[in-house]
């Protein structure tokens, strides 16, 4: 097998006395194809990248990073929703001040894709040592190519191309290898409003001072304060009074006569 088979990691079987190693396929009618899918294992990479939201304009956001540069990010979708505070928010409420976290996961799954082709027919022609004709179960004829060097096992002889023979029944199977890698991301934003703006120690407290207004008019006056007497006052004592002092002085007038 020549080194471009050992690449595409292609051969073939041929059965009832012809077994091909390697076999290509110019036509697709009546070959059956199986695909067989291999996975290997599975690496996950977790990036973390977290910013202050600086300007929105628009669906154009520009974010501070944790190093101070400015990134810009054009045209963010409608779809796209950063969980703030459990609430989902697009790029139109998003507002300077909030810090953004957008978390990046990505797995990378080596993976073979095995392509199994079959095909059975008689050698119909055979034109060494590039191709063959053969004739399908349906019944229709169909070419195949032979890579160059391909060698043939009959009956336990090897031979090339030259050694087909018409009428041969063949029975081939191509198998191709082909290894691939799957990528798959998922984005998840998450962020918090920005903190409440501090007082001004400059600015003047307000203090509320609450004054009363006047008595509605139809409120009760005040009570004034009595300057009367109460009425269970008793005149007694002052008649008393006057009378010894009506008294002392008729008596002092007596004894001044006496003495003159």
């Amino acid at each position: 097998m020549n080194s471009r088979n050992e690449k595409q990691g292609a051969w073939l079987v041929l059965a009832v006395g012809v077994i091909v190693s390697a076999l290509t396929l110019s036509a697709t009618a009546q070959v059956q194809t199986d695909t067989i899918t291999t996975s290997g294992q599975a690496t996950t990479e977790v990036k973390v990248d977290r910013g202050t939201v600086v300007l929105v304009d628009g669906n154009d956001l520009v974010v501070k990073a944790e190093d101070g540069h400015l990134v810009h990010f054009a045209n963010v979708s409608e779809s796209a929703r950063a969980t703030v505070e459990g609430q989902q928010l697009g790029i139109h409420d998003l507002k300077p001040g909030m810090t953004l976290e957008r978390t990046i996961t990505t797995t990378t799954t080596p993976q073979t894709i095995t392509t199994v082709k079959r095909v059975t027919g008689t050698v119909w022609s055979v034109n060494p040592p590039s191709s063959v004709i053969l004739t399908l179960e349906d019944g229709t004829n169909q070419q195949f190519k032979i890579p160059d060097g391909q060698k043939f096992n009959i009956d336990g002889q090897m031979t090339d191309a030259w050694g087909l023979r018409k009428g041969m029944t063949v029975s081939a199977t191509k198998v191709t290898e082909v290894p691939e890698t799957v990528i798959e991301q998922q984005k998840q934003v998450t962020g918090t409003m920005p903190p409440p703006p501090d007082p001004d120690a400059d600015l003047p407290l307000l203090v509320l001072v609450i004054i009363p207004t006047d008595a509605a008019p139809d409120s009760a006056p005040a009570e004034v304060a009595s300057t009367e007497l109460p009425h269970t006052g008793s005149q007694l004592p002052l008649i008393g009074m006057l009378g010894i002092l009506a008294l002392t002085t008729g008596l002092g007038l007596r004894v001044a006569r006496l003495l003159a």
